[in-house]
């Protein structure tokens, strides 16, 4: 008997709530964990300090005049991206963040240790023949050593040696990295994962024909993104049948030519309109935001590839880090049960919403 697609919502900490979850119950995990420095997704308190400061660099967010650089919107909308964020400690009250969401480590070696051990509870609960895939972006070093800030030196010297490692105007000082380094987060991340023992059987590449526009003068804008495939074991379930692209040439006519080698006239379904091919590694994918979730949300064209390949109808499919849901949505569209996990309560009613209303 066919039964209705489930979708389970969990409220918690995504490594609780998997600990509670039955061994090697899930077929595929689908997700996007939030980015490293990204954002602040309201879920933590502040303790001790003064209560009337904010917390984050009002230079970045325009407390009192609007900005022109795009933080100001956010904040608007009750968050904060980039070199706005305070993650541990407030330098300007001293004080400290109670906080169990994952992005705002205050280096990138902590943020992906987080993440690999989250992926260590998945491990558990993921069947032998099971798949993870994860969407990913990268982020920028932000920290301005010289130009671009008035910052307070610790002494009188005339070198950079003594800034202060906390500055109230822009992001945090990182040791092994670079003013305006790229710093490689997405793959840093899949070779931590590879080391802990997961198979990593591909990089795609999502492409975004409509990026944010950048006003950047000596890189190109950023139009992609990173979704790794890593595997339980060598061999695992995948259906690439389900997801093979339609063949499409250059001024193709083969569906009305004769075959050369044959002699005979091709037959309609063996030409342009038949032939398939297997899937690139490549996904060209527009963006298409979810206009009640205040923040960024992959498109359901994006991960709907995912669902097909990796998981059969009638099992289960994990996203720990379940945001607006659309991991579940599309499960439910392709007859997949689905397990939705997030640590922020508000977000239960916004994906609840999001499914009723599809």
């Amino acid at each position: 008997m066919i039964l209705p697609p489930k979708t389970i919502i969990k409220v918690g900490n995504c490594k609780d709530v998997i600990q509670t979850m039955p061994e090697k119950s899930i077929q595929s995990v689908i997700t996007s964990p939030p980015y490293y420095g990204l954002r602040d997704y309201g879920t933590g308190k502040w303790i001790g300090g003064d209560s009337n400061c904010p917390h984050k660099r009002t230079t970045k967010i325009g407390k009192t005049v609007k900005t022109i650089t795009g933080h100001q919107g956010m904040h608007d909308q009750g968050s904060v991206v980039g070199d706005a964020i305070y993650k541990t400690t407030c330098p300007k009250c001293g004080a400290v963040r109670d906080d169990e969401q994952l992005g705002l480590e205050e280096t990138p070696e902590l943020y992906i240790s987080s993440l690999v051990s989250v992926f260590a509870e998945v491990h558990r609960v993921l069947r032998d023949d099971g798949t993870v895939w994860v969407n990913l972006g990268d982020s920028y070093y932000n920290y301005r050593p010289k130009g671009g800030q008035s910052m307070p030196k610790q002494t009188v010297s005339k070198t950079s040696q003594d800034l202060p490692s906390h500055n109230p105007k822009r992001a945090n000082k990182l040791y092994n990295y670079k003013e305006k380094d790229l710093m490689g987060i997405p793959w840093k991340f899949a070779f931590a994962m590879q080391e802990f023992g997961w198979y990593l059987r591909q990089d795609i590449i999502w492409h975004k024909p409509n990026p944010m526009p950048e006003s950047v003068k000596d890189r190109c804008t950023k139009a992609h993104e990173y979704i790794f495939l890593f595997s339980k074991n060598k061999s695992y379930y995948f259906d690439n049948e389900a997801i093979k692209e339609p063949c499409k040439y250059p001024n193709d006519d083969r569906g009305s030519r004769g075959d050369a080698r044959r002699g005979t006239k091709m037959n309609s379904m063996s030409g342009k309109n038949g032939l398939k091919k297997n899937k690139r590694s490549v996904w060209s994918v527009t963006t298409k935001p979810y206009k009640k979730a205040h923040f960024a949300t992959y498109p359901e064209d994006l991960i709907e590839p995912c669902v097909l390949a990796s998981c059969p109808p009638q099992r289960y499919i994990l996203d720990p880090f379940a945001g607006a849901g659309t991991t579940g949505l599309v499960a439910k569209k392709n007859n997949r049960h689905s397990v939705l996990i997030e640590l922020n309560p508000d977000y239960k009613k916004l994906i609840e919403e999001r499914l009723e209303d599809e």
